[in-house]
């Protein structure tokens, strides 16, 4: 069954120019993307998709980082997205950060990670409806197979 995943690309990916670098890797994966655009994140956008962290002391932090800046939002499909786009970004923690992940490869702090993957189902449709309304979604056959 195909599930669907939210992926961020935050303002250092932007800023450090390895935006296409970044797609590549989810796009080789073999992630189908039916979704993606650039956008300002709203302080409101950005305190909703950061909710769970309110509480915690570095949540203004969360918010003036991912508002600081332009970010590419992308929405991908697959069996299992939320599970292979998190493996492809690696560790949130730099120091737990496998090379040959993202994270491993590119981050340096962990306060500029670089990448947002949805965490679970629940999160994902949250996240999703968060940044993307339903006609912004593209359904569409993927057939590699019809372009070899």
């Amino acid at each position: 069954m195909e599930e669907r995943s939210l992926i961020l690309l935050k303002p250092d990916c932007l800023q450090r120019g390895i935006t296409g670098e970044i797609i590549t890797r989810f796009e080789k994966k073999g992630l189908k993307f039916v979704a993606l655009k650039m956008l300002l994140i709203s302080n409101e956008k950005a305190e909703y998709h950061y909710a769970e962290h309110r509480a915690k002391p570095f949540f203004k932090e969360l918010v003036d980082f991912i508002t600081s800046s332009p970010v590419v939002a992308m929405v991908v499909e697959s069996e299992e997205a939320i599970r292979l786009a998190r493996k492809l970004s690696g560790a949130t923690k730099v120091e737990d950060a496998a090379p040959g992940t993202i994270r491993g490869d590119y981050v340096i702090h962990t306060s500029s990670n670089i990448v947002h993957t949805s965490d679970s189902k629940e999160s994902a449709e949250r996240e999703i409806a968060n940044f993307f309304s339903p006609d912004e979604i593209v359904m569409y056959e993927k057939d590699i197979y019809h372009w070899i």
